[in-house]
């Protein structure tokens, strides 16, 4: 599989650490993950935005391991905060947990399920 940064010189260029769009050619399996949420094994939601947003991001990279692939495998990001106060942290968090790697990405302010969580992540990865 081989994804390609598509950023449309007609467009807005991405303000942070994603693509407008991603050409992926040669996939052959997909992985769609759930909305990862900040509950640890023991069912403990971090206080503080940073080591939710770190444990959901922990989740999601579990995940990508259980099914042989890697962060290089992320195609679509989609973040919903429970507010717009958590946006500079949350790209804080996507850059720690992807590095340079920069999957197309949607990020909504959104009442989250349970109100102690400040964050939930799904994500599109493809092999």
């Amino acid at each position: 599989m081989q994804s390609t940064p598509v950023n449309s010189p007609h467009g807005p260029s991405p303000s942070g650490s994603y693509s407008q769009a991603l050409d992926v050619q040669g996939a052959t399996r997909w992985l769609v993950i759930s909305g990862q949420i900040p509950i640890d094994r023991a069912g403990v939601v971090p206080a503080n935005f940073a080591q939710q947003a770190d444990l959901v991001w922990k989740h999601i990279l579990a995940q990508l391991d259980a099914a042989g692939m890697g962060v290089a495998n992320l195609v679509k990001v989609t973040t919903f905060l429970s507010s717009r106060q958590y946006a500079e942290e949350n790209g804080a968090a996507r850059r720690r947990a992807l590095g340079s790697h920069a999957p197309a990405l949607t990020v909504i302010i959104a009442g989250i399920y349970d109100e102690a969580w400040l964050l939930e992540i799904e994500a599109i990865a493809a092999a």
